[in-house]
């Protein structure tokens, strides 16, 4: 758990950088950076996904996740998070799913959570009391809450509790999941996070086009859970 709390504290630390001195940074500059960032999810999200041994687990992956977040409301139910915090500490007039402060808290818990360093420094952390690789995302986190703030405002500092439940979580079941979760588990999970990357670029940084990332959530439990049901099948 060391891991998470330093990474909830860079989180916080950068974010409030970015609050602080978010005003004295122009606006074309501001969408610049996050413009940037999000050609950089987008590359990196092709990064993971090209380490899947097989691309139809993958697609799989995400037609079974979608269903099950469509049907949970994964979605709807990170924006309610997200406008209940709003309502409570942000002065903000705007409301509903495009309100700045529910963006804010929401591209960056998306962003933060997924992909192989929070899976795999979570695990490493929780089984051996290693948190290197954490301090590293830590870092990356850290620098990104500063460009986020500053553009999406104070719903980026709110990404930290999601932070920490998720890879407090990931930590706390670490032997059942080290356990479980063998390397091409991990590579087509890796992948499948790859794909939500690439999702968030696109959709919340780039404003491509919407996408609800958010629904997709459930398919990183169901490509591992692919490949096991997989492996019954090979000779």
């Amino acid at each position: 758990m060391t891991g998470t709390f330093i990474n909830v504290a860079a989180i916080l630390i950068g974010g409030s950088i970015g609050l602080i001195f978010g005003a004295r940074i122009p606006e074309k500059f501001k969408n610049t950076v996050i413009a940037g960032m999000g050609l950089f999810t987008v590359a990196m999200g092709l990064q993971m996904f090209l380490k899947s041994g097989n691309q139809l687990i993958v697609l799989g992956a995400l037609i079974i996740g979608a269903l099950i977040g469509e049907s949970i409301g994964i979605e709807d139910w990170l924006q309610a998070f997200g406008e209940t915090l709003e309502k409570r500490f942000s002065k903000d007039s705007e409301t509903g799913a495009s309100s700045r402060f529910v963006r804010g808290f929401m591209v960056a818990s998306l962003l933060y959570c997924i992909g192989p360093m929070a899976i795999l420094g979570s695990i490493q952390d929780g089984l051996t009391g290693d948190y290197n690789l954490l301090a590293v995302k830590s870092t990356l986190d850290g620098f990104a809450s500063i460009a986020f703030a500053s553009t999406l405002g104070i719903g980026v500092l709110f990404s930290s509790v999601i932070v920490l439940i998720y890879q407090g979580g990931v930590s706390l079941l670490a032997h059942q999941l080290n356990a479980i979760i063998t390397d091409p588990m991990m590579a087509e999970m890796t992948a499948t996070g790859g794909i939500l990357l690439m999702g968030v670029g696109v959709s919340n940084l780039l404003e491509i086009k919407k996408i609800r990332v958010g629904n997709f959530l459930p398919a990183l439990a169901i490509a591992p859970l692919i490949v096991w049901i997989l492996s019954f099948f090979k000779l």
